[in-house]
């Protein structure tokens, strides 16, 4: 292995292309990515100030759709475009709801995954899956999936902060649908997604610096996030501004209610 690489870092990683899944991590503080993300993050940085306080809203928005989830007897959940892992993740969240819960992690970064193992190591209920969303016949037959997920019985199926980087001629509504078929009646679907919608001059500067990462990114409007939910019912409060689904007590908002300074729209649907 190189010796310039950290023990958590596969051998053979592209460290030069910045990986919008570390990026990520950076924008969340933590310590799984390269000097190639850190600076091109920090240029995204520059063009939206905002990013960190939207990427800690997110993740929010997503430990308060798990637990609403759980609590409505979900206890498998498949998690596509994970990102990686941090405090807070999926199974910690479900199993403080219902500990026989069941989690598949997807991803396409192989830092993320590698990470990722190494922590579920002695989780007999959790996995990681190395493959990308956009190939949902290899995700649904891999041995990961199989072994963990019971398509029979009602399924979380978690898209946060991942479609944004699925370009329209990959066809993110198709893509989804073959997700959604692949369920039962009573499994859900939760998004979240960046909106040009507040601020479209800003979000057309940002996605020229994410031209130079591993996945582009792909602003989108809410009508147009509202067309992914085909074949779906939103729960309420429908489909809002991430500050705006059943926050709890306590919840961060540096920005005091100004939800365009998020440009992120999040829901959750279930299929009938």
């Amino acid at each position: 292995m190189p010796h310039h690489l950290p023990a958590w870092a596969p051998d053979d990683v592209d460290i030069e292309t910045p990986s919008a899944a570390r990026m990520y991590d950076y924008f969340l503080d933590g310590s799984h990515n390269f000097a190639a993300d850190r600076a091109l993050a920090e240029q995204y940085i520059k063009v939206l100030p905002e990013i960190r306080n939207i990427s800690r809203a997110n993740r929010l928005y997503l430990q308060r759709a798990v637990r609403t989830l759980a609590a409505a007897g979900v206890d498998q959940f498949l998690d596509l475009g994970s990102g990686m892992p941090t405090v807070g993740n999926v199974h910690e969240v479900a199993r403080s709801i219902n500990p026989a819960s069941r989690v598949v992690y997807v991803d396409a970064d192989p830092v993320t995954v590698a990470h990722g193992r190494a922590i579920l190591a002695s989780e007999p209920n959790a996995d990681y899956l190395h493959a990308d969303l956009s190939n949902p016949d290899q995700v649904l037959a891999s041995p990961e999936v199989t072994a963990h997920i019971d398509f029979s019985r009602p399924v979380g199926l978690l898209m946060v902060a991942v479609l944004h980087f699925v370009p329209d001629t990959d066809d993110p509504a198709g893509i989804i649908a073959q997700y959604r078929d692949a369920t039962t009646s009573g499994s859900y679907l939760a998004i979240s997604h960046a909106t040009d919608d507040y601020d479209p001059k800003t979000m057309k500067q940002a996605t020229g610096v994410y031209t130079r990462a591993s996945h582009a990114m792909n602003f989108r409007s809410r009508a147009q996030v509202q067309a992914l939910f085909n074949g779906y019912e939103i729960l309420p409060p429908g489909l809002v501004d991430v500050i705006n689904w059943r926050p709890e007590p306590g919840d961060p908002d540096p920005y005091n209610g100004d939800f365009t300074r998020y440009s992120l729209l999040t829901a959750v649907a279930r299929r009938p």
